[in-house]
C-alpha cells in the first residue's frame, strides 16, 4: 500500500503524504518496525536516570508502542551499558525496577550476568554442550551520549553521531551539562491526534502569524528560516533588539545576528528547543493512530531570563495551541473530500523532508 502516492523529493512539485497514512492500521505497524525500531530514540538525562545508589534502569524502548524491555547499566569506572533486559535462559524479564546490584541476576532460575551483560553462572547447566554459546549473552545495544543525553537504537540505520555533530555547530558553544532540570515545568501532554502530525505542525513556522500570536510577537517572521540536514533540521527563530537574544561569540557562524531561539528536529520524533534561558526537550510517543504523548522535558540555565520571558506560561499556551491545531487537522483528515495537498516551499521545508524521510524508510 502507498501512501505517498504524489511525493516528490523536488518541494515545487510535490504534495504531502495522502491522508490515510495517519489512520491506516498498515502503516502503523510499518512505521513501528521500519521507522522507529531503525532510527535513534531518547533514553533520558543520565544524571536524573541515575541520582541515587542505583546502577540498574530498566525501561521499554517506546512505552505503549514499541515493546523491548532494555536495561542501562552503569559498571567499574561509570562505564554505560544498554542491554536486553530479558533473560537468555527462558525469557523472564530480569530488572523491574531501579536498583543498585553488583550482577544482573534472574529470579526465574538464578542465571547471572555481569554488568556488562556477560553470561556467568548458570546452575544444572554443567551437562550442557557449546555452553556458554555467544547468543547466552544479554544482547547489547549501542548508546550515543551527547552531554548529559543519552540515545540508543534497535536496529540502526543511520550515524546518529552526525546528527549529534550537527547540534553543535550552533549550539554546542553553550553549557548545556550546566543546565537545571526544571521538573517542576516538565510535563507529559496527550494530543488526541497522529504521533506524524505533531512532527508536521513541529516543522514548519508558517502557522505562527496565525496560531500563535504571543510568540509571534517575539519572533521576526520575515527571517524565520529551516535549513534541512541529514536526519536533522534546524529551525531559527529571530526577533529585533527589544527581546533577549543569545549573545554569541564571535566565532560563532551566526555572530551578529539577533537569534532568540534554535530548534532542532531529530528524526523521527525529537525536538531539541534552545532558548536564552535554557533549553526545552519534547519526545513525541506513539500511543494509538489517534493518541500521542509528547514528554516536555524543560532545562533552565539562566533563571532571570526565563522569568523575564514569562517562559513557563509561554511554553505551555504554544502547546495549548498547538495541540488545538492538530488535532483539529487530525479530524479534517477524515474527510473524503481531502486526499493530500501541497507544500509551501519557501515555508515547509521541514515537513516535506520529513515526508519524504518516513516514504523513505517505508520504502514505498
Amino acid at each position: 500500500m502507498k501512501f505517498g502516492s504524489t511525493l516528490n523529493k523536488n518541494i515545487n512539485q510535490s504534495s504531502t503524504l495522502d491522508a490515510n497514512f495517519y489512520s491506516d492500521a498498515t502503516a502503523w505497524e510499518m512505521v513501528k518496525e521500519k521507522v522507529f525500531a531503525k532510527s535513534w530514540n531518547f533514553i533520558g538525562d543520565e544524571n536524573e536516570l541515575f541520582n541515587g545508589t542505583n546502577n540498574l534502569y530498566p525501561f521499554n524502548y517506546i512505552e505503549n508502542y514499541l515493546h523491548e524491555p532494555l536495561i542501562l547499566s552503569k559498571g567499574e569506572n561509570d562505564v554505560l551499558k544498554c542491554l536486553s533486559n530479558v533473560c537468555t535462559h527462558r525469557g523472564f524479564q530480569l530488572v523491574d525496577h531501579p536498583k543498585q546490584a553488583k550482577k544482573i541476576s534472574c529470579q526465574y532460575h538464578g542465571r547471572r550476568f555481569g554488568l556488562d551483560g556477560k553470561m556467568e553462572f548458570m546452575p544444572e547447566f554443567k551437562e550442557a554442550e557449546d555452553f556458554p554459546r555467544p547468543c547466552d549473552h544479554l544482547h547489547e545495544l549501542q548508546i550515543k551520549k551527547w552531554n548529559q543525553f543519552l540515545f540508543t537504537s534497535l536496529e540502526p540505520s543511520f550515524d546518529f553521531q552526525k546528527v549529534l555533530d550537527t547540534m553543535n555547530e550552533k549550539v554546542g558553544l553553550l553549557p548545556i551539562k550546566e543546565f537545571r532540570y526544571a521538573p517542576e515545568f516538565s510535563q507529559d501532554y496527550l494530543v488526541h491526534a497522529n504521533w506524524a502530525l505533531y512532527c508536521d505542525n513541529f516543522l514548519e513556522g508558517f502557522h505562527i502569524p496565525f496560531v500563535h500570536g504571543g510568540l509571534n510577537k517575539l519572533l521576526d517572521y520575515g527571517k524565520y528560516s529551516t535549513t534541512c540536514y541529514e536526519h536533522c533540521n534546524l529551525q531559527i527563530g529571530y526577533s529585533d533588539s527589544g527581546v533577549e537574544c543569545f549573545k554569541l561569540p564571535k566565532n560563532h557562524p551566526d555572530y551578529g545576528e539577533n537569534i532568540t531561539a534554535f530548534y532542532y528536529w531529530l528524526f523521527p520524533n525529537m525536538m531539541f528547543n534552545f532558548y536564552p534561558w535554557g533549553l526545552s526537550i519534547n519526545v513525541v510517543k506513539p500511543i494509538k493512530t489517534d493518541l500521542t504523548r509528547v514528554s516536555f522535558i524543560c532545562y533552565i540555565y539562566d533563571e532571570k531570563i526565563f522569568e523575564q520571558m514569562d517562559a513557563a506560561a509561554l511554553t505551555d499556551k504554544v502547546e495549548r495551541e498547538d495541540e488545538f491545531v492538530v488535532e483539529a487537522v487530525h479530524k479534517g483528515l477524515q474527510s473524503r473530500f481531502y486526499k493530500n495537498g501541497r507544500f509551501s516551499p519557501t515555508r515547509e521545508k521541514g515537513v516535506h523532508q520529513f515526508h519524504c524521510m518516513l516514504n523513505e524508510f517505508l520504502e514505498i
